[in-house]
């Protein structure tokens, strides 16, 4: 088609300038099939009606993703928004208590690649704030007290206290409690005894009982009451420290093991041309560019619908069904690519996509993912040193998810199925292999890159701190399909960040 960026052949010419160095073991490229010039089905008036329809379908689910996550209140997409944020709080404090009788190497890595913990707590007490305002829920608002007594602000807890005095049952009891506890006067013991025994009835075991329980206790001197409880804050901290702890290592090893990994493309950039290419033909793509356009219309609005279908039809009560959400939604998409882009461009699903790589190419792609994750990695740091400077945060309802908090064990395996196995294998073949592809057959890299990466984004519905998190993201995994012509990268780092996640979670939520 006229405009398109052409497609180069590798000929026995020209292999050996471009290939300079290829390792052993790369298959000799195969002449890649011209670019088919015509289909008259898709150029029908009947063909472009239904295109259109299916940009206005795409483009009012789109639509609908933005209207939610801009107007739908962030604490109404929890059913049980206070339990949440008192777990999510609790366990971040009780994290940062352990923290501080670990190694200095890794409080030094933590506060390195997570922050400071004043920052942490600040955020904390906004997010309690949000919730007091939203919901007014008695115990949140002495979790909102405790926790700033806890950070230096007892005056604040104070002069809340002093408010609760006017107000009904429990409102004065909890006043009693946080007075007694941050006031400046001396706590008998009998008087610390009494309100021990309303505060075991009150708050539930955790960092918030824990932490008002040593407070009392130091009033009045008591020694072994004191003892105890510190006893528990150290060991639900050193528990919690014990996962992180494992998961800092683990990031550590791909930071520096993909560093070099990056520096050493870097390095050999300007002496192999194709240092990365792990298959052939890769992008721009052997197919026309509007026939693309159009598969990837019908095949996402199909999608949509076949979505919307779903969640309002399948029962709420077999979760095991919601495995097949993702594979149901993509699977005319893919049906769509296969029959119209790919048999016509005489390629198969594997060779379409770059899904089959040779053995001798396994170490190289190892390299090559550790090197994406770190680039990730540094990416993420970065992203969240400017933030914090900027004093920008994630609303914490948009990492929380109950089914990896609170599920069972079967809801909790697929959850984990979803967001490892199936959203990086149809999430890449739709934005990378299809929309990225497409779009690279009238664009350059970056344009491609930044259009494809901006619409993965907008379709996670996040804020903007995990709009741009994801743009990095869908950038890198674009890039590593643009050099190696192979899916398989991207989908194994795209799985690796979703794993992490979910690890994170999990270990300090669950």
């Amino acid at each position: 088609m006229e405009g398109e960026t052409p497609h180069v052949i590798v000929t026995p010419m020209n292999q050996d300038a471009m290939l300079t160095g290829r390792p052993q073991g790369f298959a000799e490229p195969v002449p890649a099939p011209a670019p088919l010039r015509s289909n008259e089905p898709f150029r029908s008036p009947l063909s472009l009606t239904v295109s259109a329809l299916s940009a206005v379908v795409l483009v009012a689910a789109l639509g609908a993703i933005l209207w939610f996550s801009a107007t739908l209140p962030k604490l109404e997409r929890l059913e049980e928004p206070d339990r949440a944020l008192e777990l999510m709080v609790s366990r971040t404090m009780e994290a940062q208590d352990g923290l501080r009788q670990s190694p200095k190497w890794q409080q030094w890595l933590t506060g390195w690649t997570a922050g400071s913990q004043e920052a942490e707590r600040a955020q904390a007490i906004q997010w309690y704030q949000e919730l007091v305002q939203a919901t007014g829920v008695p115990l949140s608002r002495l979790r909102l007290a405790i926790l700033q007594g806890e950070s230096g602000h007892e005056q604040d807890a104070l002069a809340a206290a002093l408010a609760w005095r006017a107000l009904d049952e429990p409102m004065p009891l909890y006043a009693q409690l946080i007075e007694e506890a941050y006031g400046g006067a001396s706590l008998e013991k009998t008087r610390e005894i009494e309100l021990q025994a309303v505060l075991a009835e009150v708050l539930p075991a955790g960092w918030f009982y824990n932490h008002l329980a040593a407070r009392l206790a130091q009033r009045a001197s008591d020694h072994e009451i004191l003892a105890s409880v510190q006893r528990q804050i150290s060991a639900r901290g050193e528990q919690l420290q014990g996962w992180a702890r494992l998961l800092i290592l683990f990031e550590l090893v791909c930071l520096i093991i993909g560093s070099v990994m990056l520096l050493g493309v870097v390095r050999l950039k300007g002496q192999r041309v194709d240092i990365l290419r792990l298959h052939l033909p890769g992008v721009p793509p052997p197919w026309p560019g509007g026939i693309g356009t159009a598969v990837l219309l019908r095949g996402g609005a199909l999608g949509a619908v076949l979505t919307l279908a779903f969640l309002s039809f399948a029962p709420a009560e077999h979760v095991s069904l919601r495995a097949l959400a993702i594979p149901l939604a993509n699977l005319p998409l893919v049906a769509l690519a296969y029959v119209h882009l790919l048999k016509p461009a005489g390629l198969n699903f594997w060779d379409g996509f770059g899904l089959q790589i040779e053995r001798a190419q396994l170490g190289r792609l190892v390299g090559i993912v550790l090197a994406v994750v770190a680039a990730g990695l540094w990416g993420e740091w970065v992203m969240g040193r400017v933030a914090e400077g900027l004093n920008l945060t994630n609303h914490w309802t948009e990492w929380f998810d109950p089914d990896l908090v609170w599920a069972s064990g079967s809801a909790l395996s697929i959850s984990l199925l979803e967001y490892v196995v199936f959203a990086p294998i149809f999430e890449e073949i739709a934005f990378r292999g299809l929309l990225y592809a497409v779009l690279r057959r009238r664009l350059s890299f970056m344009p491609a890159a930044l259009l494809s990466a901006s619409i993965f984004a907008l379709a996670h519905g996040y804020g903007w701190i995990g709009f741009i998190s994801v743009l990095w993201s869908g950038l890198l995994w674009a890039w590593i399909y643009e050099k190696t012509g192979s899916l398989i990268p991207g989908m194994i780092a795209h799985a690796l960040n979703n794993l992490l996640v979910c690890l994170t979670v999990m270990a300090l939520l669950r």
